[in-house]
């Protein structure tokens, strides 16, 4: 009677009473911002790089993940005034769920107060086939809530959507994510723990591996066995690929590292994404040294320098597309790519650049003299997205020239465009004319698919004045 008492009170209220306060953190509100504060001055990590739009954290007590955590939370320190709603995914351990569930509190309660449910975004999400209203999932939950005390010390103002994550397809996720994913003003939060109940040389073999691929957005290598939140995980690494996001890792340990036996761990890591810093010079540079390197040694050893992934940082080693463009005096003197993603971004950089100096069949290879006088171009390509159209005219329309680089298909004939290529065939006309020439795709005929993708791209400049 008692229980249904306050679970009636709680329902009129709207109110989410936490449910492990006193057993993964501390009850009392003063001990809680004492040992928080402490965690986060004590965090782990490059803290000084560009704020997140996406946090991976751990959610055991705070005695065995609170520090993996911290440095998670730690990297908001810049923003704590400017994220104003924070969607935070977790897995749901207490009930079988399919789908997503949702809250119908409009508060949750911490020791530290009340975190404002964004209702709005509430009931947005709810008009998605996959999510549902399921509040008993809520009520002894711990993934979501052990995250709220940790917000609620690093944020001012803010309002939180909680959503429990079960059994569900990864593009259901991808979905939902789009739908919420907002501007600066929203943060994304995923809640996982990784290996469960191995000793500690074995947790910290398979935590290191998964880790890897988390690094680099490899969702479909790894499941529940490897981390309880894999599958709001594998929605948000999806995501990320598609918005040429690039992860960092902050801290990675287990339990045997902060407050427990070695026999039997459990692994715990703090990931970070923010806007690829591959646009950023340090990166593009690092990339169009690896071309250059990869061309030296194709004249000295006639084969591509592939460099060692470990040494590289995680944004250099996720699978791209990418095409190399070596130009003489303006004119095109070699261009090699891809437009599936394949090899890691570093790979495919050194094996397209030393085939554009060596392996175009349009070209003899590249000689030393004009080595020095190239202009070394390396477009990263963001993933393509198929256009619908219904005539030659429509897929015209669609374009947006300057930005879209193009791929065209008719049969087994198939070509593409870069972006940059728009800086001399500026007319949507001419620049669908001259591709389909490319592709030896005659002016009447129809195509069958199109596909249109952005590109980032960067260049060295000829090393001496070729005037």
């Amino acid at each position: 009677t008692i229980h249904s008492n306050i679970r009636l009170t709680e329902l009129a209220n709207q109110i989410k009473q936490a449910a492990v306060a006193g057993l993964f953190y501390p009850e009392d509100p003063a001990e809680l911002r004492k040992l928080i504060r402490k965690l986060l001055d004590q965090a782990t990590g490059d803290i000084d790089l560009d704020p997140p739009k996406a946090l991976i954290a751990p959610h055991a007590g705070y005695i065995y993940s609170g520090a993996i955590a911290a440095s998670a939370y730690a990297t908001l320190k810049s923003v704590r005034q400017k994220i104003k709603r924070v969607v935070l995914l977790g897995p749901a351990h207490r009930v079988y769920l399919q789908g997503i569930a949702v809250s119908h509190a409009d508060r949750f309660a911490t020791p530290l107060g009340m975190v404002e449910v964004d209702r709005e975004l509430r009931e947005r999400v709810v008009g998605f086939p996959q999510v549902s209203y399921m509040d008993q999932a809520f009520a002894q939950e711990h993934s979501l809530e052990v995250h709220l005390p940790f917000l609620q010390s690093v944020l001012d103002q803010f309002t939180v959507l909680p959503l429990l994550v079960g059994d569900i397809a990864v593009n259901q996720v991808t979905e939902l994510l789009q739908a919420v994913w907002g501007g600066n003003e929203t943060l994304i939060v995923v809640s996982s723990d990784l290996s469960h109940y191995h000793d500690y040389a074995t947790a910290k073999s398979l935590d290191d591996e998964t880790s890897r691929y988390i690094q680099s957005l490899q969702y479909d290598k790894f499941g529940p066995d490897r981390a309880c939140g894999s599958r709001p995980m594998h929605g948000l690494l999806q995501i990320a690929r598609q918005k040429n996001l690039e992860l960092e890792i902050l801290d990675v340990r287990n339990s045997g590292d902060t407050a427990g036996k070695r026999d039997r761990v459990v692994g715990y890591g703090a990931y970070a994404l923010r806007a690829a810093t591959i646009i950023q010079k340090q990166r593009q540079q690092m990339l169009i040294d690896i071309a250059i390197n990869s061309i030296e040694n194709g004249f000295r050893h006639d084969n591509a320098h592939i460099p060692d992934l470990r040494l590289l940082p995680a944004a250099l080693q996720v699978p791209s597309a990418v095409f190399v463009t070596l130009l003489l005096n303006g004119r095109l003197r070699g261009c090699i790519g891809t437009t599936e993603p394949g090899s890691p971004l570093a790979s495919s950089v050194a094996i397209n650049a030393y085939n554009a100096a060596f392996r175009d069949p349009r070209f003899p290879q590249l000689t030393r003299t004009e080595f020095d006088r190239i202009d070394l171009g390396i477009s990263v390509l963001t993933e393509k997205s198929e256009l619908e159209f219904n005539s030659e005219q429509s897929l015209l329309d669609r374009l947006q020239p300057g930005i879209h680089g193009l791929i065209i298909a008719k049969d087994t004939r198939k070509a593409t465009f870069l972006p940059s290529v728009w800086e001399t065939l500026s007319q949507p006309e001419k620049f669908l004319a001259q591709l389909k020439q490319k592709a030896g795709i005659a002016v009447h005929e129809q195509l069958d698919l199109a596909w249109t993708y952005g590109s980032c791209s960067f260049s060295r400049k000829p090393r001496t004045d070729t005037a």
